[in-house]
């Protein structure tokens, strides 16, 4: 998939670091700040994603600046709202690099939405780090300007797929799926899941980026007699899907890639969303039986938005994290091409309270973990089934 871009976008990225780092200063930092973008959905379907990730970017650029930054140099960021639609993103992301001149793009939402931002970012070296984008593009092939935290949807999907399809002594496999590049690659990784114990997808059923309505969908997958269903979708698709097939008396198994594990799915779906499995890395923070180390960071989370913290905002915190341990490496004397050894040089990252798996980063290594946990619904919260050493 994707070949022609993502040579494209290589050839672009090096030649854009090579100019970056001949440059006599690189684009985005200055003597006392480093300028980050991100491009997020803040007002359309998956706005309930889009901010709580940048709540936590602002919480982890917050600390960072109180802790006095790296090497003298505070962060400012400024983020871009593309309302869920790839044409806005490539005017947000034109606006962040060319107008705005940021160094960096910070966890640009959603595949098609951080790949078009790619296209912009490239020429002009600006990196990609850690996208809120389950695609191999994100992190292959290996270019300068790419880090990611996250692993992709298929990789996500193909490993948990061939457990719960036996458990749940399943027969008929099918998926519904988002018709864009992530829910493709959805479809891909159950395909590829499912082939390694000799099983296929016998139907296949999409709904178009911002529907609504999935009636003639899970009718479809009903009549199949469907028993397994891979779900390629978001927040409010997850919920009309599931809500849908309940009205039916249809209860397949359903499976959905980490896009769907949200604390939104029971809040909006009740207790019909009970059942439902997702993949996750970080875990959804319950407050009332946290840690004290979790409650104390909650607590500074809760003081700065006046609302609990989310999964999607520990993604948030923790990309600013995986920043400030690059720009502390690359010391004083900063530019793109410092960046990116040091972030080459980052090595090992430990599993941390907040749930994110053990990391590592390298010269040939750009994406953190490719480690997920799997988790269900139960009584309206998410208990983790299969974790990381399960999961191998």
């Amino acid at each position: 998939m994707h070949i022609d871009r993502i040579a494209r976008f290589g050839a672009a990225a090096v030649l854009g670091l090579a100019g970056a780092a001949a440059s006599a200063q690189t684009q985005g930092i200055g003597k006392d700040e480093i300028a980050l973008g991100s491009v997020l959905d803040l007002s359309g379907p998956v706005a309930g994603y889009g901010k709580d990730v940048r709540n936590g970017l602002l919480m982890g650029v917050a600390e960072f600046n109180a802790q006095g930054g790296a090497h003298g140099r505070k962060l400012r960021l400024l983020v871009e709202d593309n309302g869920y639609d790839p044409k806005r993103t490539v005017l947000a992301a034109q606006k962040l690099v060319n107008q705005d001149k940021v160094f960096a793009l910070v966890g640009t939402f959603g595949t098609p939405h951080a790949l078009a931002a790619m296209q912009v970012q490239a020429p002009k070296g600006v990196f990609s780090l850690f996208p809120m984008a389950l695609s191999r593009d994100m992190y292959e092939p290996l270019s300068k300007l790419k880090y990611a935290m996250l692993p992709s949807s298929v990789d996500q999907i193909r490993g948990v797929v061939p457990g719960i399809y036996q458990r749940s002594k399943a027969r008929k496999a099918c998926t519904l799926y988002q018709d864009d590049d992530y829910g493709r690659e959805v479809v891909q990784g159950a395909e590829a899941g499912l082939q390694s114990i000799g099983a296929v997808l016998a139907e296949r059923t999409s709904y178009k980026r911002g529907a609504t309505d999935f009636s003639s969908q899970v009718a479809r997958l009903k009549s199949a007699d469907c028993d397994f269903v891979v779900l390629g979708t978001v927040i409010r698709e997850t919920v009309g899907a599931i809500a849908e097939a309940r009205k039916l008396q249809y209860a397949p198994t359903f499976v959905a890639a980490s896009t769907a594990y949200s604390d939104l799915i029971p809040k909006l779906g009740g207790k019909d969303m009970d059942g439902l499995y997702a993949v996750t890395t970080a875990q959804q923070p319950y407050l009332d039986d946290a840690s004290p180390a979790i409650a104390a960071w909650a607590a500074r989370y809760q003081a700065q938005f006046k609302e609990a913290p989310t999964v999607f905002s520990v993604y948030g915190f923790t990309m600013i994290e995986l920043l400030a341990k690059g720009l502390r490496k690359a010391g004083g004397d900063l530019d793109a091409e410092r960046f990116g050894k040091a972030m080459d040089s980052i090595g090992d990252v430990p599993g941390d309270m907040l749930g994110n798996p053990p990391m590592h980063f390298s010269p040939t290594r750009h994406l953190g973990s490719d480690r997920s946990r799997l988790s269900q619904l139960q009584g309206g919260r998410w208990k983790v089934v299969l974790d990381y050493d399960q999961m191998q």
